[in-house]
């Protein structure tokens, strides 16, 4: 029998990424924390729990050595939903196995890993789990199997779901885990779970497999918020949910008053908030319940920070697709809640709350709340003529003067359990080439127009973190759901942060110069960057400094919403 209290655990984290739950750099999902609060709950000394994700063990190789020499090894990772991943890099089959090889000790996994596991974007079918050397897979909670298997003496467990009471306790004690990871405490974004399971049944997703919708208390989240800020967490998502409105009721219909405790407790638990966004929104609960869940908006505008975007999961806009796959809502009721989320959510800092989509060319803020959009394919019933039905819907919301902060536009994965892989559905392959054709249209012929009207030249991102260079280019990202990717002129020192004056737009990244500007001081091609100057003329601004004004530089150009010119003497 093994004393909790003599025992070393190392947990690994090889990402996530599922409908409600994401865990890839800059995200640290819940699976690591849960478990590590856990085994702290089951008697194991926090000192005692070594945390890695898989990035820093391709980077440095002797911490295999934290694995090979742990009484347990946990492992958690694994994606149910394709993506492309800027901040890390979700471990690929081999190594997950690799890790197994590596584990003198009892070694357990568990996360969506048990969906199966595959290449990071390809989904989770290509490896066989049984063959991956593990002791333990766990096939429910991956917390709950690792405070059973410490209380057994590393002897074994029985799948189960953790209870609420547990999760407050091992969410609090687990909270710790963060300043292990690499990105504490600047740039990590800690996700939140409200809820897990769906009361509606669609035909590819997995979280319906968690079953009906089972909330936290707003004092449980709370509690969770302020232990994590106690450990130097700035920044939140409440991603772990199907949908945000239906939080604290029968799963379905809005409780703004549920809604306004949450909200407002975190902001009083975290004083100095950097980022509150969330993910899933279901647009089925708009249009069922209008009035609520306008309310229920205000509410999530009044206390989030801006460019914060509400997932919808319309999925096609074919009532052919949407009926054979049990989708909820037609293009028309989604475009209805696409308003909705416009009207309540889409104005700007400064506005006033509930005016409306802000298109103002000359905003300098993010909207502070926008829906976007989730298309997937390869559905049941696809048919040449879906894209079609796609293609107008979203040329509906974009001459109907609304705005949407992302367009995802997927193939579909089918995993065991979802009725997808019971119907062998997926239809994929057969509409191959329309699909690539499809999906360019849709880049060129809406996203670029639509980011152009979300973010206007002048648009200032503040703290948009510097991530990687790429052909004389510097890239980074604001933390939030779903932040725009920002090219800025020249190579900068990365992992700092900039305030960001957005100047022109690609289909979904924006280019950008640092703001404010100093004309005096400014780069030629951060000159060139700036909307009208062009070559030509950011040369002569460059012979002709300094300047006294950015007015004065510019020949008549207006770039005061770029540009400022600080004092120097003129050469005599």
């Amino acid at each position: 029998m093994n004393d909790p209290a003599d025992l070393d655990l190392t947990i690994v984290d090889g990402y996530v990424d599922e409908p409600a739950h994401f865990g890839v750099p800059p995200y640290i999902s819940t699976y690591p924390r849960f478990a590590a609060g856990a085994a702290v709950d089951a008697g194991v000394d926090p000192a005692a729990i070594t945390y890695h994700t898989i990035d820093e063990l391709r980077e440095d190789r002797s911490r295999y050595r934290d694995v090979a020499e742990a009484d347990l090894f946990v492992y958690v990772g694994g994606m149910t939903v394709p993506g492309n991943y800027v901040g890390g890099t979700p471990a690929e089959p081999d190594e997950v196995k690799e890790l197994a090889w590596a584990a003198e000790g009892t070694s357990v996994m568990g996360g969506p890993v048990r969906f199966g596991v595959g290449e990071a974007n390809e989904g989770a079918t290509e490896t066989k789990r049984q063959n991956l050397d593990y002791d333990f897979l766990a096939m429910a909670d991956i917390e709950a199997a690792v405070y059973d298997l410490v209380h057994s003496g590393l002897e074994g467990f029985e799948d189960r779901y953790r209870d609420n009471d547990e999760l407050d306790r091992w969410a609090r004690k687990g909270a710790f885990l963060i300043e292990q990871h690499p990105d504490h405490p600047d740039y990590l974004i800690c996700e939140m779970e409200t809820s897990r399971g769906c009361p509606y049944r669609c035909s590819f997703c997995t979280e319906p497999m968690y079953g009906d919708p089972s909330f936290r208390s707003p004092p449980s989240v709370v509690g969770e918020v302020d232990a994590l800020a106690g450990h130097g967490a700035r920044h939140f998502r409440l991603g772990r949910q199907a949908d945000i409105l239906a939080y604290g009721g029968d799963g379905e219909a809005p409780n703004p008053e549920a809604l306004e405790a949450l909200y407002s407790g975190i902001h009083e638990a975290v004083p100095e908030l950097g980022t509150l966004h969330l993910d899933n929104m279901n647009p089925v609960t708009i249009t069922e319940y209008p009035e609520r869940s306008r309310e229920g908006i205000r509410i999530i505008a009044e206390y989030n920070t801006p460019g914060d975007t509400a997932a919808f999961g319309l999925e096609s806009a074919d009532p052919v697709v949407q009926e054979e796959n049990n989708l909820l809502v037609t293009a028309e009721e989604c475009l209805e809640a696409v308003r909705i989320v416009n009207e309540e959510g889409g104005w700007r800092p400064g506005e006033e709350p509930g005016s409306g989509p802000s298109l103002d060319p000359n905003a300098d803020r993010l909207p502070k709340l926008l829906p976007g959009i989730n298309l997937v394919h390869g559905l049941a019933g696809e048919r040449a003529e879906t894209f079609e039905h796609n293609k107008q819907f979203l040329r509906d919301v974009y001459e109907a003067g609304l705005m949407v902060r992302r367009i995802n536009i997927r193939q579909v994965m089918a995993f065991e359990g979802t009725e997808m892989a019971e119907t062998g559905a997926s239809i994929a392959d057969d509409h191959k080439q329309q699909f690539k054709k499809y999906k360019r249209e849709v880049r060129e012929e809406i996203d670029n127009p639509m980011l152009q009207r979300v973010a206007p030249p002048g648009t200032v991102l503040p703290n948009v973190y510097l991530e990687y260079h790429q052909d004389g280019t510097t890239f980074g990202r604001q933390l939030g759901t779903y932040a725009l990717l920002v090219g800025i002129p020249g190579e900068r020192e990365l992992g700092r942060t900039v305030d960001v004056a957005v100047t022109d737009h690609g289909f979904r990244s924006v280019s950008g110069v640092p703001y404010p500007l100093d004309i005096n001081s400014a780069s030629m091609d951060e000159l060139r960057a700036l909307p009208g100057v062009g070559k030509q003329r950011a040369g002569n601004i460059v012979v002709e400094r300094p300047y006294d004004t950015a007015a004065a530089a510019t020949d008549g150009l207006d770039l005061s919403r770029f540009c400022t010119a600080t004092a120097h003497e003129r050469p005599r």
